[in-house]
């Protein structure tokens, strides 16, 4: 069984007499579920939760995942907090990344200006990579990635920000965290490096982990999903219980359904419209569309510098999916409509 929030309402009214749910301790209000089990599909109001649903434990361990809220995370004097939707900026430090790759190859002080701009910006999080992730790029030695990324994250966290690293390798982690990074993001889910989960587990830090199919051969191997929402769903639940297993809190993990890594257009396109189910792995969520493919598919290959406008599609769509941290390029911008955004929940919700 798998449960999906639908039904998103403007304000709380019926809250009293349970007609509608808050979804993770956030902005979004639903009134009913979507219920998939096996192919068919049935709509259970949340007012009828318990008569309907109450009597599955997999139904009520959902429903308390979908309606808790996300605890913040505090990593020593910076906290990120999961309330509201916030923005992650894309930074990369490489030669060939689909969208920057080369603006800051070599040249650390313009990498740490462009960081502290973009926190500047509203940026929540510093997202730093040092090996490009695109289909086809070469495998970086770790020694090389460390070099590119350790002295940007040391200079990014004495200023002040919150860097992730954006790394599949255990050795880049660690020196990534010994320099100052607050949270490891790697696109492999601790899968691609022998070490990898050791290392997160070890250091108490908070992990995103995405969903990569084939994250052995970087996570851009098509597979055939029989139904990508819930194909998606089972292979982070999984996840996410071997790292906990690992010594890792739950609380302390975010998910990340991995667009654009091993899927077609209309797998990413039904993850972007199925955005709230992930919500019942009880974690944060992260969305990571800015620039992709999908949105050159739907407007006439638009070029990667010119898919602003799609990104902020994207990034709007999340945010109304309740997803809590959105990773983006153009940090302005995203920002920008995001505070639009939230301006017009805040008056639906004061009425």
């Amino acid at each position: 069984m798998h449960l999906r929030p639908v039904q998103f309402v403007d304000t709380p009214v019926g809250l009293e007499d349970g007609s509608v749910a808050r979804l993770a301790g956030g902005m979004q209000w639903f009134a009913a579920y979507e219920v998939r089990e096996g192919t068919s599909r049935r709509i259970v109001p949340v007012a009828r939760f318990a008569e309907e649903l109450g009597g599955s434990p997999r139904a009520r361990a959902l429903h308390v995942a979908f309606t808790s809220p996300r605890a913040p995370w505090v990593m020593g004097p910076r906290t990120l907090r999961f309330d509201q939707p916030q923005v992650a900026a894309i930074l990369n430090v490489t030669p060939d990344s689909f969208s920057d790759g080369g603006k800051h190859i070599g040249d650390p002080a313009a990498a740490v200006d462009s960081g502290m701009a973009m926190a500047a910006m509203g940026a929540a999080v510093i997202d730093l990579g040092g090996e490009s992730t695109r289909p086809g790029a070469a495998t970086v030695w770790e020694g090389d990635e460390i070099a590119r990324t350790a002295p940007v994250i040391e200079r990014l966290a004495k200023g002040g920000a919150l860097v992730s690293i954006d790394t599949r390798k255990a050795a880049v982690m660690e020196a990534a965290l010994v320099a100052g990074a607050g949270i490891v993001n790697d696109v492999a889910a601790l899968l691609w490096d022998d070490r990898a989960l050791e290392v997160v587990a070890k250091a108490g830090c908070p992990v995103i982990l995405m969903h990569s199919p084939d994250p052995d051969k970087g996570g851009h191997g098509r597979v055939g999903y029989a139904d990508v929402l819930t194909d998606v769903f089972g292979w982070l639940e999984a996840r996410i219980a071997a790292v906990e297993a690992a010594g890792v809190p739950r609380s302390r993990i975010m998910v990340d359904p991995g667009i654009g890594f091993g899927k077609s257009l209309a797998d990413n396109l039904a993850l972007i419209n199925g955005l709230a189910i992930f919500h019942g792995l009880g974690c944060p969520i992260m969305l990571g569309a800015s620039r992709k493919r999908m949105i050159g598919a739907l407007s006439n290959e638009a070029p990667v510098d010119a898919r602003l406008g799609g990104s902020l599609a994207l990034a709007i769509k999340g945010a109304e999916a309740g997803v809590q941290l959105i990773r983006v390029h153009d940090v302005a911008e995203t920002v920008q409509a995001l505070h639009v955004w939230r301006g017009l929940r805040d008056r639906a919700l004061i009425g």
